[in-house]
């Protein structure tokens, strides 16, 4: 591929971003004249882009679309939609968005026959006709994973919280800290909880060590091991572990390798999802995704939200050098949002080689995080408007509560996120008292869904997602592997013989020996 900062539009893009950056720049002088909202902002069903409040004017807009098409965008869209092996260093697809086709144009007889069986067992758990060993009906679902196996899922059914059936709890364990599971498994019956078991090769040792933890449980609780299989089911590739660890065959949901942890929300890694909210809304958290792709696949590039967001992200990272993103949902139920996009765009983006392996030659990857509004206004909120280091800002609000109370409440949160956004760009001078001054022309995003039902937060979803698959063919990056983290996972294995056997520390460096010679004496200590 040619170089990307060789290219015209590339240093025509330099040259215009420092017009943006002069002490005489001003970004709510952009609102002067036209309609700036009108050219700088799009609607999809009902989701609302705003991003009239950027360092962008309709040059700079033009620049950034054709940058796309000269790094071969519209090539690779079809590529993906087409299955074509775009994860090249594992050899394999990139093809989530098949799980969200609509059943009668579902080509897949796999993925069908999986929404079919999801169908099925949620339908017999909320009916009462799945029963533990006891023959009680099963209350309370507990999905182990971690990763893209839980926080897809977890952060799906909070935002849905409102739409949760009555007859089970749905609760998460991820961290292989066991005080997760044990303030987890208080206060639950093991009689009736039943045991989400999501990992893809069923090796995942932090997800095994747990689901050692909940069948130890149930066994103490007098539930025969031939039992077992009524209190787990499992979302896994490797079937045959799944029915050794004592779950049936019949209840293992299959994975692909074609589906990415982090993009498997929309597989039977969203069961948990399922069982909080019912099958009829899941699919329509599926249709909403399959909206968004029919539109990343089919509006043109100038009028394309993930085409957009993507490459204003490029805009601030590349020319502006920023390597700060944050994500501020103005929606306690979208309170795991920012965790969630974390590991969808650094676990995607945080690559330093190109595709041949050669260094990449710009900024990639950023840190993506972010809280809910407005509890973030009384924490780090002082830094993006005050800050040296500019932070764009992606807020995201709802018109139209969940809440069944506070209606003067929601206008209220929705008022302090407007101001926000209008505060971060025009600022206030104050020269004669420069600590109360704020600069202003610190863009943002502004996200306005009709309501947070499973279609929007769906759509919205496959847009992130999109928009991380643009961002690594502008950099010619792999979004879809992440080598970087089995470097960690190995060191972890002989660190814990290392914690156990002294002879195996000898080859450590001094800071992990005295880290674990440190350990140990406190492990004497609480023994004593």
């Amino acid at each position: 591929m040619p170089s990307l900062t060789a290219s015209r539009t590339w240093q025509a893009l330099q040259e215009k971003s420092a017009q943006f950056q002069t002490p005489e720049f001003s970004l709510s002088a952009l609102f002067d004249g036209a309609d700036r909202f009108e050219q700088f902002s799009l609607n999809h069903g009902e989701l609302l882009f705003d991003y009239s409040k950027n360092l962008i004017d309709a040059e700079v807009l033009s620049l950034l679309v054709q940058l796309a098409e000269e790094r071969g965008l519209g090539q690779a869209t079809a590529a993906m939609f087409s299955g074509a092996m775009i994860n090249e260093t594992e050899n394999r697809p990139a093809h989530h968005i098949a799980l969200r086709i609509p059943p009668d144009f579902q080509t897949n007889a796999e993925v069908a026959e999986v929404l079919f069986k999801l169908d099925m067992v949620v339908g017999a758990i909320h009916s009462g006709t799945w029963t533990g060993h006891t023959g009680e009906a099963i209350t309370d679902i507990v999905n182990i994973g971690i990763g893209g196996s839980d926080l897809g899922p977890a952060m799906v059914s909070e935002a849905l919280t409102h739409l949760h059936v009555a007859s089970q709890k749905v609760h998460f364990v991820s961290n292989v800290d066991p005080v997760h599971m044990e303030l987890t498994l208080r206060g639950l019956n093991p009689a009736t909880t039943l045991f989400i078991i999501a990992s893809k090769s069923f090796t995942t040792a932090e997800t095994l060590a747990n689901a050692n933890l909940a069948r130890a449980w149930l066994l103490e609780a007098d539930c025969a091991a031939s039992d077992l299989n009524k209190h787990f089911v499992a979302v896994s590739s490797n079937v045959s572990a799944a029915v050794k660890f004592g779950i049936d065959a019949d209840n293992v949901f299959p994975m692909w390798d074609w589906v990415g942890g982090r993009y498997s929300l929309w597989s039977a890694i969203g069961l948990p999802i399922a069982l909080a909210i019912g099958a009829e809304k899941f699919n329509e958290l599926l249709a909403g995704a399959h909206s968004m792709d029919r539109h990343f696949a089919e509006a043109p590039l100038n009028a394309n939200m993930p085409v957009i967001k993507a490459m204003l992200d490029i805009w601030y990272s590349e020319f502006f050098n920023t390597r700060s993103f944050a994500v501020v949902p103005y929606s306690q139920s979208l309170d795991q949002l920012p965790d969630y996009l974390q590991q969808l765009s650094m676990e995607s983006l945080g690559k330093c080689v190109t595709k041949a392996g050669e260094p990449t030659p710009t900024n990639t990857g950023a840190v993506i995080w972010g809280t809910p509004g407005t509890n973030g206004q009384h924490s780090y909120f002082q830094l993006l408007h005050q800050g040296t280091t500019v932070v764009p800002v992606d807020f995201i609000a709802i018109a139209n509560s969940n809440a069944s109370i506070g209606a003067e409440q929601h206008d209220l949160l929705l008022s302090n996120c407007l101001a926000q956004s209008l505060a971060l760009m025009e600022g206030k001078k104050n020269p004669e008292e420069p600590h109360r001054e704020s600069t202003g022309n610190r863009p943002s995003n502004t996200w306005l869904l009709n309501e947070l039902s499973p279609f929007a937060l769906g759509s919205l979803l496959a847009l992130f997602e999109h928009e991380v698959y643009v961002q690594s063919i502008i950099w010619d990056i792999n979004a879809f592997d992440q080598w970087g983290v089995e470097l960690g996972k190995t060191l972890a294995k002989s660190m814990q013989g290392a914690l156990t056997d002294p002879a195996q520390q000898q080859n450590l460096d001094a800071s992990s020996r005295g880290l674990i010679k440190q350990i140990k004496s406190w492990n004497k200590q609480e023994q004593t």
